[in-house]
């Protein structure tokens, strides 16, 4: 849990960059339809939304890269670059392995396989980007201190990282060669298998939808309801004019039950984030939750809330996840349909409301109010009796720590005598920080003496895990941990 919750702090940064982006998309998308829609682009203000669409769409359709960078630098020690760098090598050496052209070269059995080519087609996925960034930062924390023979020593440090990190990748590409198309078309065969559950499957599907996109994977089933790999295309046949009565299913139903969810349902589970975040951290909520919120609503761009919670409380995203099924079923149940080119927001509904297919498009305003009091309601009550660490609610830069004051302002005298209380260098297996708190992980937790931590005129010492030890210090914790860095080199 350690691990995601770090995972997760790594993750908003690249992620509070992206609503904006959702935020210029939909407003490039009012502007100019046909981006959307195609036609003609002609006229200073189809001119102005086109240019806002592909600068939003810059980073948007870029975010993988984002996670890489973010995760890569955010988990390494120090937050060193290195890390990041690493980590871009990682991404770079897997999708370049694993895209379509080099997969089917070397096996060109998989290009006989329409299911195992799309796999790979789809390989420049968040969940690699995150998983590249993983490497790379663990390759960082691992081997920044590797000391090689003389005639390589000028790889030694941080110089062999990227290289470590390169070869790490291409283990771990040769086991995604493998395994990445069996879950792919595992995922297929899900897909159809509930096609003949009708509403209910349609539930299934929204489910299992928003319950893979930490993976990547949901895009096996979109191609199974939303495009031709088994026949059904739902989004395909909606945008082309077309009517229940020309296919085998109510036409929309893999699509409608997204809206509500996406424009009410993400504001109103963002509102009780906001509600349930701690008082100094409240404006910090606001700020990365408020700005999703809106994106999720104009465009349909969710990213920027779901990545901002679901490493830090798993548990809560499968509810999310549970809450589209439910309300997907009913929207689909109450005869609701809309459809979608990009993703399930307003400028979406409104081009789509005017289509054949579209029906009951009014009820997004009942179901809309429902989706923000229910998402509202059940995040709340989880976050509050769980006591979930959503963005505002970490552990992090408590006020009362913000307060601390060091009684020794001799920075290398106090880490140094923490470094003693800790059973010395040797006994030290990480280093971090936040803004109040000295983040240690120590090897034999029993060397670790209190008594002696607190000599150094620190406010306190915490042991939250079993190698974890947290020594309170205040705003002016980065003094220490520099020097306490250096004493452990």
């Amino acid at each position: 849990m350690k691990f995601l919750q770090k995972l997760g702090k790594a993750l908003m940064l690249p992620v509070a960059v992206l609503p904006i982006c959702g935020i210029l998309m939909g407003i490039g998308y009012f502007l100019c339809p046909a981006t959307m829609q195609g036609g003609d682009i002609e006229g200073v203000r189809n001119l102005i939304g086109l240019f806002l669409v592909k600068a939003g769409g810059a980073l948007i359709d870029n975010m993988a890269i984002l996670f890489v960078i973010g995760v890569g630098v955010g988990m390494s020690e120090k937050n060193d670059g290195t890390g990041g760098i690493a980590a871009l090598a990682s991404w770079l050496m897997m999708t370049t392995l694993l895209s379509t052209g080099f997969v089917t070269t070397i096996m060109p059995s998989i290009a006989d396989s329409a299911t195992k080519t799309l796999a790979f087609d789809k390989i420049q996925n968040p969940f690699i980007g995150i998983l590249a960034g993983i490497i790379g930062s663990l390759c960082y924390n691992r081997f920044k201190d590797t000391k090689l023979p003389d005639w390589l020593s000028f790889f030694s440090g941080k110089r062999c990282v990227a290289i470590i990190a390169g070869v790490v990748s291409i283990l771990v590409s040769v086991v995604l060669l493998f395994v990445w198309p069996l879950l792919f078309g595992a995922l297929v065969a899900i897909g159809k298998a509930i096609v003949g559950f009708d509403v209910v499957g349609a539930g299934i599907y929204a489910f299992l939808n928003r319950l893979l996109i930490p993976t990547g994977l949901h895009h096996a089933l979109n191609n199974v309801f939303w495009f031709d790999t088994i026949g059904l295309g739902d989004l395909k046949h909606f945008w082309a004019g077309e009517t229940s009565k020309d296919v085998s299913w109510s036409l929309g139903m893999y699509m409608s039950g997204f809206f509500p969810c996406m424009m009410f349902g993400i504001p109103g589970a963002a509102l009780a984030m906001v509600k349930c975040a701690k008082p100094a951290k409240k404006k910090a909520a606001i700020g990365i939750l408020a700005s999703a919120a809106i994106c999720a609503f104009i465009c349909g761009v969710t990213e920027p809330f779901e990545f901002a919670f679901m490493f830090l409380a798993p548990g809560l995203y499968v509810i999310y996840a549970l809450l589209y099924g439910i309300f997907t079923m009913v929207t689909v149940a109450l005869g609701f349909r809309a459809g979608f080119s990009f993703s399930a927001g307003a400028m979406d509904l409104l081009f789509s409301s005017s289509l054949p297919a579209a029906a009951k498009t009014w009820l997004i305003i009942p179901l809309g109010i429902a989706a923000f009091i229910v998402f509202y309601i059940v995040f709340y009550f989880a976050i509050k009796k769980w006591d979930l660490k959503t963005p505002g609610r970490e552990d992090d830069d408590v006020e009362a720590e913000k307060k601390a004051v060091l009684s020794n302002n001799d920075y290398t005298a106090v880490a140094k005598t923490i470094l003693e209380g800790c059973g010395g260098k040797d006994n030290i297996a990480s280093i971090d920080n936040c803004i109040t708190r000295l983040r240690l992980e120590v090897k034999d937790i029993t060397q670790v003496d209190d008594k002696k931590i607190k000599s150094a005129g620190v406010a306190g010492v915490m042991k939250p895990g079993k190698n974890s030890v947290q020594v309170i210090i205040g705003t002016k914790v980065q003094f220490v941990a520099d020097e306490f860095s250096k004493l452990c080199e």
